[in-house]
């Protein structure tokens, strides 16, 4: 694993560097959002991050600085359910002079449909579906008037392919987002706006709600992934060439065979 003070290496090949892109994350504090921001920050980018809660945002901050190459991450809380949010995230991005790149990642996970009631599922579809859309529209617009080359990645999940009958509401959210990458890629390539999928299988996050121990065990066991193997996905993702588009990537533990 590599040192968080430790530069990677320079892409090569026409791959595009991400030094000084200006890249947003949601939910970048916790879990795979903030090991992908991380990830970027150390290859120079600038990134934005934001979640829910005040000490978890101040922490992945505090983190970030250290392994930041180029300038300074910027942190704040937000709820991308709201439109109020919505629009807090977006006046931060245009205080930081634009946005070259999102990850759209923020979600949480759900049962079926028998729990809970209008509300709690009201609230899921907004974060885990309205949101990515909202922020999808807010980033395309200002790609689009900067004439920038942006690129918009989507982190999904393998559910919208299984859909386990334990969690179809959750599946419903991420069954909308593939449909939804495929339509959108459509929409924006051609005004110069790359669109990538990332489904990702089990993961040893806090939306595993499994005690910490057995996701480690399942992890070197090859039945769950980490959050570093998603971040290094999205990485691998954003430095293809221009004339390159990663529509869709699945990624499974080895021994994840559904």
């Amino acid at each position: 694993m590599q040192s968080n003070q430790t530069a990677r290496q320079p892409v090569t090949g026409g791959a595009v560097s991400l030094e000084g892109k200006k890249i947003l994350i949601t939910g970048g504090t916790t879990g795979i959002g903030r090991e992908i921001a991380r990830i970027l920050a150390a290859d120079g980018a600038t990134v934005i991050i934001f979640g829910r809660d005040e000490n978890a945002m101040r922490e992945a901050l505090e983190s970030l600085k250290e392994s930041a190459t180029g300038e300074a991450p910027i942190g704040f809380t937000a709820d991308t359910a709201t439109e109020e949010g919505i629009r807090s995230i977006f006046s931060e991005v245009d205080k930081a002079g634009g946005l070259d790149v999102l990850v759209a990642n923020a979600a949480l996970g759900y049962e079926g449909i028998m729990s809970g009631e209008y509300k709690d599922w009201q609230y899921i579809v907004n974060v885990n579906l309205l949101g990515y859309l909202a922020c999808t529209h807010e980033a395309a617009r200002r790609m689009q008037s900067a004439g920038k080359k942006g690129h918009i990645v989507y982190i999904g999940s393998m559910s919208a392919d299984t859909r386990d009958p334990k969690s179809s509401v959750y599946v419903a959210t991420k069954s909308g987002i593939q449909g939804f990458s495929a339509a959108v890629r459509k929409e924006l390539n051609p005004k110069g706006i790359r669109v990538s999928l990332i489904e990702p299988g089990a993961v040893d996050t806090d939306m595993q709600e499994q005690p910490t121990e057995e996701k480690r065990q399942k992890v070197q066991e090859g039945k769950m992934l980490t959050s570093e193997d998603i971040a290094e996905a999205v990485h691998f993702v954003l430095t293809r060439p221009e004339r390159c588009d990663v529509v869709e990537m699945k990624i499974r533990p080895t021994q994840q065979l559904i």
